[in-house]
């Protein structure tokens, strides 16, 4: 489904929004491939580009990110690929994003991740000059070990003055045990910083459970295996504890035929109605925008596909806006011009 396609309201389009599971890495389309490509000496055609964006599986999917951040060398490459994203959730009516960046892979790369972060932080200063705020989660690999992902959150923690908010750890989660990363978010947590993590995404809901229970994880990347795990949707329901849910990612990456125990689990399968109406709270989000060929429009709208009416789809764009990792009196502020837009717009 594309941008043009999409089963919205009117005038949801024009709806301010905010998303808060995007990896910037993610977001780099076939074409900026081919332009940093040509940067760094190498000829690459689209079509070739594309075609590592066509994946089966969760392994699959991860190859193709390793293969996308190669090419991210030097913080010009960051800010192009920066730039790029700004000019798509501009377009999109986004008013607010927690853009998670991959410096996890940046340390393993050995490149400079102050000088990298430096050049995102330029291009998101003149997009928050008109009218589009990002802040940062500080991303660590979970196969890479828990002596990596203290390297990530020490730099989390350093430059918590320039917008990072949070600890967050992607990668495989059936890899390594939550366990061994709790001295790592316990630290996040002594130095102030919000915590994240990838969990029932491709694992069960058991992972979910441990990163709330071992990490003090405040919201969960996917989280998407809770709905076999009834006790368990409650007892977030009443934390409050926010999925970050982002369909069609769980399609492409076979989280969800998996997690459905149907090979060709289609949108239709999604448990995102059932989680919403047992009343935990959904921030939904595009993940990898660019290597899923989706948007935030896009997952909306496939939101609808999975059965949300459009009251439901208007009060999921709200959540993310209460689910953001701001201070309460910005926060209101956010939520202040939601709501006016809502009402202009007869949402």
């Amino acid at each position: 489904m594309t941008a043009g396609e999409t089963a919205l309201p009117p005038g949801f389009a024009d709806l301010p929004k905010a998303e808060l599971h995007l990896h910037l890495e993610g977001s780099i389309s076939p074409l900026t491939v081919v332009d940093l490509a040509r940067r760094h000496g190498a000829t690459l055609d689209i079509r070739e580009a594309a075609a590592r964006y066509q994946f089966a599986d969760f392994a699959g999917f991860l190859e193709a990110f390793k293969w996308v951040t190669s090419l991210l060398r030097t913080p010009e490459d960051y800010a192009l690929v920066t730039q790029r994203l700004v000019e798509d959730l501009r377009g999109q009516n986004v008013i607010y994003a927690e853009v998670t960046l991959s410096v996890g892979v940046m340390l393993r790369r050995r490149q400079n991740v102050e000088a990298n972060f430096a050049a995102i932080r330029e291009v998101a200063e003149s997009a928050r000059r008109n009218g589009l705020r990002l802040q940062w989660v500080f991303d660590a690999v979970r196969q890479f070990g828990p002596e990596k992902a203290m390297k990530v959150a020490r730099l989390a923690a350093q430059m918590k003055r320039y917008g990072v908010v949070a600890f967050g750890m992607g990668g495989d989660e059936l890899s390594l045990p939550a366990s061994r990363f709790r001295h790592v978010y316990d630290y996040a947590a002594q130095e102030g910083l919000h915590r994240l993590i990838h969990a029932g995404e491709i694992g069960g809901p058991g992972n979910v459970r441990e990163a709330i229970e071992t990490l003090g994880a405040e919201r969960i990347g996917h989280g998407i295996a809770v709905v076999r795990d009834p006790a368990l949707m409650s007892e977030l329901a009443s934390r409050g504890t926010v999925l970050e849910v982002c369909p069609t990612s769980n399609l492409r990456t076979g989280a969800l035929a998996r997690q459905a125990g149907h090979a060709r689990a289609s949108m239709e399968h999604h448990p995102l109605p059932e989680l919403f109406r047992r009343g935990l709270h959904i921030a939904l989000s595009t993940d990898d925008p660019a290597m899923f060929q989706t948007n935030l429009l896009d997952e909306y709208a496939q939101a609808t596909r999975t059965g949300l009416t459009e009251a439901e789809l208007v009060r999921l764009a709200a959540i993310s806006f209460e689910a953001a990792f701001l201070p309460e009196d910005e926060k209101a502020l956010l939520r202040a011009r939601f709501q006016a837009a809502r009402a202009r717009l007869n949402l």
